[in-house]
């Protein structure tokens, strides 16, 4: 119910790649460094995060500008 009006984008100004770190951290509304340092950990302790993170960049849309 916390989240039934956000929706996931990637991140056009708060970004190093594509914006997913940026973008997850916006809808969590917190620092977008603690986003990646918990994907580095988790891709260095469980070896499937740059896979994830191509399928982010992949699936996760632009955000409109209207």
């Amino acid at each position: 119910e916390l989240f039934m009006n956000k929706k996931l984008y990637l991140s056009d100004t708060d970004k190093k790649l594509a914006g997913v770190c940026g973008g997850i951290a916006e809808f969590f509304e917190i620092d977008s460094t603690i986003i990646r340092l918990l994907w580095i950990a988790f891709s260095l302790v469980y070896g499937s995060g740059i896979i994830a993170y191509i399928i982010f960049a992949l699936v996760m849309p632009h955000k409109p500008n209207y």
